[in-house]
């Protein structure tokens, strides 16, 4: 089985590759070109960046050993929370998830229930053994690339609104997302703008949602 989603993955950037120095020649037809790239790549996913709070501040002050413990603790904390409610994991790096769903709700549910998870694991520890997670969300049609990577404006929203913008117990969404979530009906959530609007979306929103 390993073998055959190596294959895949490969030919999947053997591909796009391809497409890509097919476009750089003079004279080609880049129109066409990225219709066919689209065509093969594209689809429509909900992506999810996550984050670790005040990661970086933790990591000078408390050590590299407590740096691995940190990332093997939300791991497994988190990762099952993603298979529950049918995410993919495609690439941990550091302390970061990028995660894809093919809904929106179950998107917003996971990112809820990995925050109510760590306030119970949170519960009775101290400063420096706490996980406090950030959370970014996007969606709409992205290129993605066998099971190793997407890319698209909802790609970079979510990225910079989990990475960047969202603080400990934040889920930032961006208008695509909210728009997606009011279709689903969701009484228990409600959004709040926010002024800070990463490149890709057309306006961001904090999700307010019950922690209990």
């Amino acid at each position: 089985m390993a073998q055959r989603r190596s294959i895949f993955m490969s030919a999947s950037e053997d591909r796009l590759e391809a497409l890509i120095q097919e476009r750089l020649k003079p004279g080609a037809d880049k129109a066409m070109i990225d219709q066919r790239i689209w065509d093969l790549f594209g689809e429509e996913w909900c992506i999810m960046f996550t984050d670790l709070s005040g990661f970086s501040r933790g990591v000078a002050k408390f050590g590299i050993i407590h740096f691995l413990q940190t990332i093997q603790e939300s791991e497994r904390l988190l990762v099952p929370l993603i298979d529950e409610h049918d995410g993919i994991l495609l690439k941990v790096e550091g302390d970061s998830f990028l995660v894809i769903f093919r809904n929106a709700r179950k998107a917003v549910n996971a990112a809820v229930q990995m925050h109510r998870t760590l306030k119970e694991y949170n519960t009775g520890r101290s400063e420096e053994e706490q996980i406090l997670l950030c959370v970014g969300l996007g969606f709409g049609k992205v290129l993605k690339i066998g099971d190793q990577d997407v890319f698209g404006a909802e790609v970079n929203a979510a990225s910079k609104l989990g990475e960047d913008i969202a603080e400990a117990w934040e889920i930032l969404v961006t208008q695509a997302v909210k728009d997606r979530l009011e279709q689903s009906e969701m009484p228990d959530v409600s959004f709040e703008p926010i002024s800070e609007v990463p490149p890709g979306a057309e306006r961001a929103f904090r999700l307010n949602y019950r922690m209990d």
